[in-house]
This record gives C-alpha cells, sequence and structure tokens, in this order.
C-alpha cells in the first residue's frame, strides 16, 4: 500500500509539473510513513536529484495506441472455443476435430504466422516439442509420456552487437477444471490462462512493427497446469543455448474478474510478484547477499522496479483505444516470488536464473478458476469468458509491451558493478564497465533509495567523462552506504533506462 501511495502521489504531481510541491509533499510522507528522520534524510537528498518519468518515446507510443481490446477478445474467444486445453488432452484419440491443446497450439502457431507475414516475415516462428515423462510420488499430474509443445516468435534486434539481449514475454495456453485429469469437460480457461496469452500475442501483433536494438521473445507455454512443465524446458533450452534473458514477464490471470458485486477489485492496478533472493542463488551466495542487506535486490526485484519506472511513463490508456481508460494504471509491486498456495510459469525461469516477474489481477476470484462450468446455490462457478474484463487485459497488454519495447531500445545494463569497502567511510564511491555492446552514447545514472524504500529515489547522471583510461567508471557521492541502496542503470540519449544492478563489495 505504501508503494502504491507513493506512486500515486509521484504521478499526481508529475502530470502537474509541480516539481517543488512534489518534492515538499513527498518529503512529507516519506517521513511519515517511512519514519525518516531529518538527518537521514539529509544524507539521503545530500546530492542528486529526485527520480522522475523518463520521457516517452513517440515510436513506442503509436504502437501503444494499436492495443486493442476487440483483438484481445478476439484471441481468449478463439481459446476458449477449444473447450478444453488440458496438456493431458495431447494423447487423447477421441475428441472432435479442432478441440484440445494441439489444436490451440496449430491456431496460436498460425496466429504469430499471420502477424509475420504483416511485417513482411519479421517473427520466427517456432515450436518446442518435446515428451514429458510419467511422474513420480503421490498425486501425480502426468501419468505416461506426454506430448507438450510451446510456441513462440522471435523478433531479432538489429544491433548486430545487442540483439543478443532477450526481453520474453509468456503466458500459458493450456487449461484445467476441477479435476486436472480431466480431457474432456469444459475447461475454458478464459481468465486462466487465454488472457496471459492474449496479452502475449498482442505484444507480439503490435511490437513486430518496431526495429529494436534487442530481441523479443514472444511465448505461449503449455504444461503449467501440470507443473510448470513447458516452461520449465523453455527455460532449460534457452540455458543451454545461451539466450542472454534480462528479463521474463509473465502473465497469468489477468482477465480483470469481473464477477457482478466484487466491489474490492481494483482495475486500476496489476500486481508484479518478485523474488526476493535469487532461487539459483547457493547458501554461500544468500549468506553474502542478507549480510549486505540485498534481500530485496534480486535480478527479478530489480526488473519489477523497471516495469513500475515505465508504468509512470506509460500509465493510461490512450481515449478512444479502451472504452472505459482508466487514468493512472499501474503496477504495484509484490514482494514475494508468487502467490500463497500457487506457483507460476515464471518460476521456472528464476530457477535457471533469470530474472522473471509474474503479472496478476488485483483480485481473484477462485470459483473462476479450476473449476467445473455449473452454478450452485445461485453461485456461477468455472472460468468463463463473461468474466473477463478485455479492457483492462489491454491495459496490462499495453505495460508489457512498453517495458519490452523500453528496455529493448535501452543500453544493456552495466557489467562489473562495484562499491568500493576499503575502509569506513561516510562517502561512496561505486566502479562499473559498459555492458557488452552498449554503444558509445550511452550514459549512467547512479541510483539511490533509502534502506526500507521500495523503489529508487533518488539519481545522479554519470556521463562519458567519469570513464577512465582503463574503460571503467568512477562515482564518488558525498552519501553513506550503509544508509541506502545503491545502483547503476544506463541509458541512452533518447532516455530509454535498463534495469539497474546493484553493487558487489570491492576492496
Amino acid at each position: 500500500m505504501k508503494a502504491s501511495v507513493h506512486s500515486n502521489l509521484s504521478r499526481l504531481f508529475t502530470r502537474s509539473g509541480i516539481v517543488l510541491i512534489l518534492t515538499v509533499c513527498l518529503t512529507a510522507f516519506q517521513s511519515t510513513v517511512y519514519g525518516v528522520s531529518d538527518a537521514a534524510k539529509s544524507d539521503l537528498d545530500a546530492t542528486g536529484f529526485p527520480i522522475q518519468p523518463a520521457p516517452a518515446d513517440p515510436a513506442i507510443e503509436t504502437v501503444l495506441d494499436q492495443i486493442s481490446a476487440r483483438q484481445i477478445r478476439h484471441t481468449i474467444e478463439a481459446l476458449v472455443g477449444f473447450k478444453n486445453r488440458s496438456t493431458l488432452s495431447s494423447m487423447e484419440k477421441d475428441l472432435p476435430a479442432g478441440q484440445g491443446v494441439a489444436a490451440a497450439a496449430n491456431w496460436i502457431t498460425e496466429t504469430l504466422q499471420s502477424y509475420s507475414g504483416d511485417c513482411g516475415g519479421c517473427l520466427e516462428v517456432q515450436r518446442d516439442t518435446f515428451t514429458e515423462p510419467p511422474q513420480t510420488g503421490p498425486n501425480p499430474r502426468i501419468t505416461q509420456p506426454t506430448t507438450i509443445t510451446n510456441v513462440y516468435a522471435i523478433l531479432r534486434g538489429t544491433d548486430p552487437e545487442q540483439a543478443k539481449r532477450v526481453i520474453l514475454v509468456t503466458g500459458h495456453y493450456d487449461s484445467r477444471n476441477s479435476d486436472t485429469m480431466n480431457t474432456h469437460d469444459p475447461a475454458p480457461g478464459a481468465n486462466d490462462d487465454a488472457s496471459g496469452v492474449a496479452v502475449s500475442l498482442e505484444c507480439a501483433r503490435v511490437l513486430s512493427r518496431l526495429k529494436l536494438p534487442a530481441t523479443l521473445v514472444f511465448v505461449a507455454v503449455a504444461g503449467e497446469e501440470q507443473g510448470l512443465n513447458g516452461s520449465a524446458h523453455l527455460a532449460k533450452l534457452a540455458k543451454s543455448e545461451g539466450w542472454e534473458i534480462e528479463g521474463v514477464l509473465n502473465n497469468d490471470i489477468v482477465g480483470g474478474n469481473t464477477t457482478p458485486g466484487d466491489k474490492l477489485q481494483d482495475k486500476s492496478a496489476v500486481r508484479i510478484f518478485s523474488e526476493g533472493l535469487p532461487a539459483n542463488a547457493t547458501q554461500e551466495e544468500i549468506r553474502r547477499l542478507t549480510a549486505l542487506g540485498y534481500e530485496n535486490d534480486s535480478p527479478s526485484r530489480e526488473l519489477a522496479r523497471a516495469i513500475a519506472d515505465v508504468g509512470d511513463t506509460y500509465d493510461a490508456m490512450p481515449a478512444g483505444k479502451v472504452s472505459s481508460a482508466t487514468p493512472g494504471f499501474h503496477p504495484v509491486l509484490e514482494s514475494r516470488r508468487d502467490r500463497f498456495l500457487r506457483g507460476g510459469d515464471h518460476t521456472s525461469f528464476n530457477q535457471e536464473g533469470f530474472a522473471a516477474v509474474r503479472f496478476t489481477e488485483w483480485r481473484e476470484d477462485f470459483n473462476h478458476q479450476h473449476q467445473n462450468v455449473r452454478t450452485e446455490n445461485g453461485v456461477e462457478y468455472g472460468d468463463q469468458l463473461k468474466f473477463v474484463d478485455f479492457d483492462y487485459v489491454a491495459r496490462v497488454a499495453r505495460l508489457n509491451a512498453a517495458t519490452m519495447a523500453v528496455l529493448a531500445s535501452a543500453p544493456p545494463p552495466p557489467d562489473k558493478v562495484r562499491i568500493v569497502t576499503r575502509e569506513l567511510d561516510n562517502n561512496t564511491t561505486l566502479h562499473w564497465n559498459d555492458g557488452h555492446g552498449a554503444p558509445s552514447s550511452t550514459k549512467y545514472e547512479v541510483v539511490w533509495r533509502e534502506t526500507a524504500a521500495p523503489l529508487w529515489q533518488r539519481f545522479q547522471l554519470a556521463g562519458r567523462d567519469s570513464r577512465h583510461d582503463d574503460g571503467q567508471y568512477s562515482v564518488t557521492l558525498p552519501v553513506s552506504k550503509d544508509n541506502v541502496i545503491f545502483g547503476v542503470r544506463a541509458l541512452d540519449p533518447a532516455g530509454h533506462r535498463s534495469v539497474a544492478v546493484v553493487p558487489m563489495p570491492e576492496r
């Protein structure tokens, strides 16, 4: 809640251009909410400037304007039309033509191929098909060798040096009802997770019109309901093939549930879940990170902060594109990997060492997830099309697409970021190097925040004049490293910002 209020206040005053009022109000707000003393604030504010939203990129805004709630509805309706998209249905021989998960995979493939045709073959559409072996242990969800297919499209980066960098968006196209093993009865999966697949496909449709330095990958995976099988296979494939993934945006249950009478649903917010400590960290690495106070600064958490940063620039769906535009649509950062008792495909990428987050609507209705379609005692059950808000899904797609475009346009994040800890000192010295393939026009921002603050608060620009002959950058600031968390992020002349990288100690 604190993060949400802080973000809304920043957005309100920034949009009005009242910089002085913004500074005074935020200072008072932070002191009240976080209990920050005047001395601590003077140290935090000893140098630098308050973080402001980046300027909007007209080319990005143009493609964001093309995101269509009508197109998203078409995608979700098509997926619901396959009746039951259980992963296990790929092995069934008695399904009517045009039903089941295999038919859905074919439709997704053809849709991505049609988008590629619209852009002159700019998308490389591929299928990652494999056989998942039977599961062992109690309550297995796969009892026989099962064919699983992930479908994805690659938009190659235009910069030969940066094309290895990858930003990936995904949703899962398999569905289930009350029985995970049921392959025949209706399992519409409109919200869980045709909505997430619609986000991925819509990002592919509109972003394929851009020429971006880094590579984008648009994915629809299967096997999620059986145990994250599809995403686990794709994440391992990415690791084995050396994909340099900088961020994975997993969209799962982003339909903006429309259950009548639900007065607590917030259509202006989408939750972003991210891990605090990397899932693949060793015990020694965990010990080191906790000793440094970096429990809140995993690469995934920095990705979440970057999404919030993008949301401050591209926050409202433009008038006319969505029937009930919600100004101030924004991400809310949730400081945990996922919800209680649930899991998602971003975890598969976390386990392979990639930064990955989950987008999920503000308030889920569990009567409309993993349920047989029925009505009992006047209550409707089942994940049906009528409980999806297509305008809301379009707003989520806009935030995803904006994040992908900004990160792919920005220079690569800095490399070998270090904080000097040779002696006791109330100043802070930071060193770093250019990321691989960084253009000569790249500049950097040193950013920092109070240790209890969720978002970056202040920055100091560092240009080429901070670069030594050996290629290393160096900046010294009159701010105590004991009182704040520092990061460094890259930016280009247009203001596109990379994900921030926190420094490790250097003696």
